[in-house]
């Protein structure tokens, strides 16, 4: 086996609860961020490089992480976007043919410090019942109460904003531009299978800057706009809210997903909240309320829109709700030509029962 004799290593949460493990190839390294987990049992590539994941502590709860290697196509991002990895087995071989690299060299080209024979059911559990916190992962076993110091002084994610450290710095373009529709899309942490999916409907999409000003998109000359998946607390994007009102007030077709989702709902004045550990994984059951139809999605959330409040909301209409805790999956105006969803229907990973929701947004372009 490699590594015989690996580092010791720990997970120390916020409240001083000490979980244990070891090195994954022997490294040294410590690692600050939320901790999270994903019940995922397959993409673990896909998740890591996930914008949306940008300052989180990954527990993959699958009990075998690696065996199937990686492959530099199915990146979701530029690189991992995840602070840190702890997992039950680590696979330092794998046996996927595809596969160009295995996953330790894939850390270790991204600089990413992880942990293995941690007992994850424990963890998940404790995180469960105590809710989503700050952690570290360390291999400096033996300084426990200088962690403590430093985790201290993390910042919390509620109130956190995060688009900015992941959005592109400048405008660039996905797609054939010979194409028949033309999309500008808000970068606020977008995943690249979500532009493969537009441009496989025959959108040529211009990707903008987090902070970009609508009179920017607009210049494009698009026919629909879109806002995209992210990071953190939603609520700082005071910029993207703007923009979402631009776009509404104006009545042109306007999609959103995840964070895009709840600016959206931001912007007709839902509010929105922490969510006690958040949706993460890729069978997360969600019915549609127009066609009476359940889905399976994939989902990675830690903040969700209000309820009650999109219930009085005059103009809005729930399309969609999370079977699992009646949370709100998906929402639209009835006055406008703007709708979104909570999840993901680009699915990378998981299954692709949503990918209708791309369908839909094509169609209300062309009968704008």
């Amino acid at each position: 086996m490699k590594y015989q004799s690996r580092r010791k290593a720990l997970i120390l949460l916020a409240d001083g609860t000490i979980f244990h493990g070891k090195a994954v190839g022997n490294k040294e390294g410590t690692a600050f961020g939320e901790v999270c987990f994903n019940t995922g049992m397959t993409g673990y590539q896909e998740i890591f490089t996930d914008p949306s994941y940008f300052g989180q502590l990954m527990v993959t709860t699958n009990a075998h992480i690696g065996n199937y290697g990686t492959h530099k196509d199915e990146n979701e991002s530029n690189n991992i976007k995840i602070s840190g990895l702890i997992c039950r087995n680590f696979s330092y071989d794998y046996s996927r043919d595809a596969a160009d690299s295995s996953l330790e060299d894939f850390l270790n080209d991204n600089n990413l410090f992880a942990i293995s024979d941690v007992d994850t059911r424990a963890l998940v559990s404790y995180i469960r019942d105590h809710g989503a916190m700050n952690a570290v992962i360390s291999s400096d076993v033996e300084h426990v109460e200088d962690l403590k110091k430093q985790l201290a002084d993390i910042p919390q994610m509620n109130g956190l904003e995060l688009a900015s450290k992941v959005s592109t710095k400048t405008p660039y373009y996905f797609g054939n531009e010979k194409a028949s529709i033309k999309i500008a899309a808000l970068d606020i942490g977008i995943k690249k299978n979500i532009l493969r999916n537009l441009s496989q409907r025959d959108a040529y999409i211009k990707v903008f800057p987090y902070n970009s000003k609508f009179e920017d998109l607009e210049a494009f000359n698009p026919d629909g706009y879109f806002l995209s998946n992210g990071p953190g607390d939603p609520e700082p994007l005071i910029e993207a809210q703007e923009v979402a009102k631009e776009i509404i007030k104006r009545d042109l077709p306007l999609f959103g997903i995840c964070l895009g989702h709840q600016v959206i709902a931001l912007a007709n004045g839902v509010s929105t909240y922490k969510m006690h550990n958040g949706h993460r994984g890729i069978n997360h059951p969600v019915k549609n309320l127009i066609t009476g139809k359940g889905e399976i999605t994939s989902q990675n959330h830690g903040f969700a829109i209000n309820r009650e409040d999109a219930e009085a909301h005059p103009d809005l209409e729930i399309t969609h709700v999370h079977l699992n805790d009646n949370t709100v999956a998906g929402i639209k105006m009835k006055n406008k030509n703007c709708f979104s969803v909570q999840y993901h229907p680009e699915a990378s990973p998981g299954p692709h029962d949503s990918s209708y929701l791309f369908d839909e947004f094509i169609n209300n372009i062309k009968s704008n």
